[in-house]
């Protein structure tokens, strides 16, 4: 479609991580593996946190929750980054990214309310020990995992929405490996005035939320630490939060990278390679976040190996 002189994209070509063919075929192998490793990873600590009754406690209920949130995670756009390597057809129309911007949306959106969920829970059991159970009941768990879905699925169809309402001309060359919003406003034809200020509301209001969730969480719990009176007890209480900081450093360190700057300052290769944190080492590295150190986790491995064991 033309609009005067200037055509109107109607899809787009995403040239990945390499245009070099050699590069292309190790890429592949290497996100493959990874891929490979994600899934199943994130997939046994679902299943484990599932089976054995001593991890039906909050805690796990929400790194369970987290982890296959992560499945999907990753199944958002490593597959199109092996397709990518291994397809010399590289175009990508614009219902297609409208589609993985949408789930790269939910999915990282979700992730902000579920870290700041898990947040508040860590903050329950260290302030409120006596009244976590109760506090801290199924149905709550449930409720607070269910919102952390809803407010990302709601905010991934504002920021879609938002995003689509720009008109795309220009070169079609996305050097990305996914259809993300930052490549999308450089090729903007329209006004983008309006709608990085719509964005950063939408982000700024969630990300913004959620870190003070956990700010506010992690005072209190810092504080209570500080009243314990050995340090065998403080070293337990801290050794409860330690995978979470860690989860959520990571996480907001690369989103807080790449889009807390105005769209001026992008480097496309920059932030591409800023990006693979959270898109595909970030799901991979949970798994053993949560499970490296955690002997709950590593027993309830061992026994279930042990059941799986053929008898002999």
């Amino acid at each position: 479609m033309d609009i005067g002189n200037r055509t109107i994209l109607t899809e787009f070509i995403l040239l990945g991580l390499s245009t070099d063919p050699q590069w292309q075929l190790i890429l592949f192998g290497i996100f493959l593996t990874v891929y490979l490793v994600t899934l199943s990873g994130n997939m046994t600590l679902v299943i484990l946190i599932r089976i054995d009754s001593h991890l039906h406690t909050p805690m796990y209920f929400f790194i369970g929750n987290l982890s296959f949130l992560d499945f999907w995670y990753t199944s958002v756009y490593t597959p199109r980054i092996l397709a990518t390597c291994v397809s010399e057809d590289k175009r990508f129309s614009l219902a297609e990214c409208g589609a993985q911007l949408f789930f790269s949306c939910a999915v990282a959106y979700t992730e902000c309310f579920l870290l700041a969920a898990m947040a508040y829970d860590r903050h329950m059991a260290i302030c409120n020990p006596l009244l976590y159970s109760s506090s801290m009941s199924p149905s709550f768990c449930t409720r607070l995992v269910a919102g952390s879905y809803i407010g990302g699925f709601l905010n991934a169809i504002a920021h879609t929405a938002n995003t689509f309402r720009l008109s795309f001309c220009g070169k079609n060359i996305i050097d990305h490996f996914f259809c993300d919003a930052p490549p999308l406003v450089k090729m903007s034809c329209t006004d983008t005035k309006v709608y990085e200020e719509v964005l950063l509301g939408f982000v700024g209001f969630t990300v913004l939320s959620s870190i003070l969730v956990i700010i506010i969480s992690y005072f209190h719990i810092l504080l209570a630490i500080l009243r314990i009176r050995t340090a065998s007890g403080r070293r337990k209480a801290f050794s409860t939060c330690t995978s979470h900081l860690v989860s959520i450093t990571l996480f907001y360190g690369s989103l807080l990278f790449m889009y807390s700057r105005p769209s001026s300052a992008y480097s496309l290769k920059r932030d591409k390679m800023a990006a693979l944190f959270y898109t595909v080492i970030n799901p991979l590295l949970n798994p053993l976040i949560y499970s490296v150190r955690n002997k709950d986790v590593k027993e309830a491995f061992w026994k279930a190996a042990k059941t799986i064991r053929p008898q002999r």
